[in-house]
């Protein structure tokens, strides 16, 4: 069965194009990434590559994602209405959507170096290993976090064809953010995961839940701190991470009622969050 156009407003809904959340998300830590690497404004045309390819891994991560919970989202009150789930697309047509969009995103990583065409066969597996993790492990939100930030070492590496050893350290400082934000994702979700067996942080962390989430937002900001100081930004930037965190203690104050609709609220106020900080990145490389 191949793809169809006249499908195309469930194929969109599907990669969740509509709710570009996911996409700022995954937007921002690369930007600081390409930021950092660039030691200011990277070259346009490297900007458009990843700018590209986040709207494209971010699709396709959606598109396998719903693949691989075909199954269980109709016992799901916010994921009965899915595509996959109403049989407006077949799950074989969610494969070969999956692997359109996927070659797309490989064809723009041709354009950069050798390195970077290597770096992002990492990208390919993390995004294809997340969504079956929820199955096997309580951790899962780590993995997404793991693939939400290799972005991070493929933009080093094609700006600086290096890999310095604090990227990782932002790498890190992703990474725990993410799961900071999917397990408040996860809290709207927890009842029903518990029903059909999906495992998430949020089960895992139980009656912790909120106090997990602030000591993860606090490491969070505590490494990108510690990169901030040996990047030697200025003073600008430290104050994005304020800002950063008068916005965490606001999400906090929300997820603490553990009510799904302000969970859901806490968790899409992030993009704001990526926002400060990438304007942070900015200003500081750059007065």
């Amino acid at each position: 069965m191949l793809l169809k156009w006249q499908n195309r407003e469930a194929y969109w809904h599907l990669m969740r194009a509509d709710k570009p959340i996911g996409i700022y998300l995954l937007l921002w830590p690369t930007m600081w990434a390409l930021l950092w690497a660039a030691n200011g404004f990277p070259a346009f045309h490297i900007l458009f590559i990843f700018t590209a390819g986040v709207v494209l891994m971010r699709s396709a991560g959606c598109v396998i994602n719903d693949y691989a919970d075909r199954k269980v989202d109709g016992e799901v009150a916010r994921t009965k209405s899915r595509p996959l789930v109403s049989g407006r697309v077949s799950a074989n047509e969610a494969l070969q959507l999956f692997a359109c969009l996927i070659a797309l995103a490989f064809i723009l990583v041709l354009f950069l170096n050798w390195q970077t065409i290597v770096l992002s066969v990492g990208a390919l597996f993390l995004a294809s290993l997340y969504p079956f993790m929820k199955r096997y492990t309580h951790l899962p939100q780590i993995f997404l976090g793991a693939a939400f930030s290799w972005a991070i070492p493929m933009a080093f590496m094609a700006i600086q064809e290096s890999l310095p050893y604090w990227l990782w350290i932002v790498y890190l400082a992703n990474l725990t953010w993410t799961v900071a934000y999917d397990t408040a994702y996860a809290m709207v979700d927890r009842d029903d995961d518990l029903k059909v067996g999906i495992k998430s942080t949020a089960i895992l962390f139980g009656r912790y839940d909120v106090l997990a989430i602030g000591i993860l937002q606090v490491i969070s900001l505590g490494l990108l701190i510690w990169v901030g100081i040996i990047t030697e930004l200025n003073v600008a930037y430290f104050v994005s991470l304020f800002i950063a965190a008068g916005m965490f203690i606001y999400q906090l104050r929300l997820v603490t009622t553990r009510q799904k609709e302000l969970c859901f609220k806490a968790f899409l106020h992030n993009h704001w969050v990526g926002l400060v900080i990438t304007c942070g990145v900015f200003a500081g490389l750059s007065f």
